[in-house]
């Protein structure tokens, strides 16, 4: 499961609609849980993808090392990533699941049609290594 705060999720779709027609991309910081991965904030990250940035995302390496520091002092965890699919469903790619890297991390995903976001997924990606990773449908519980 993944849990999230209202202002949060509005936040992430949101940003889906303000980068509209691009692709827009982010880092979820929480904490994982046995009942699943919490976020407590979302992040922004920069899309540097320029040759297809209405369906491809990507996170500079940079960019990501320093989200990462600034969760850390917070006692914060990456426990996930979004992206929002430009008039396309909010499920993922043969592309997003090759660039998906951080098992145990969720994958949320939303379609923005029109410039309006519809519908939100996440996946988690589950496995122990390249060779055996999958997605697997998450319930994403919106609170309070």
């Amino acid at each position: 499961m993944l849990l999230i705060g209202k202002e949060n999720y509005a936040a992430l779709r949101a940003h889906g609609e303000e980068t509209y027609p691009q692709e827009c991309c982010g880092v979820l910081l929480g904490k994982a849980e046995d009942n699943g991965n919490h976020v407590v904030e979302i992040v922004r990250a920069g899309n540097t993808r320029t040759d297809s940035a209405h369906n491809r995302y990507h996170i500079a390496p940079q960019e990501l090392v320093k989200i990462q520091r600034q969760g850390r002092g917070k006692g914060l965890d990456i426990v996930g990533f979004y992206h929002s699919h430009p008039d396309h469903p909010a499920q993922w790619s043969p592309t997003d699941f090759a660039e998906a890297h951080w098992l145990g991390c969720s994958y949320v995903i939303t379609s923005v049609e029109k410039g309006a976001a519809v519908l939100t997924n996440s996946f988690l990606l589950t496995g122990t290594s390249e060779e055996d990773k999958a997605f697997q449908d998450q319930m994403v519980e919106v609170t309070a």
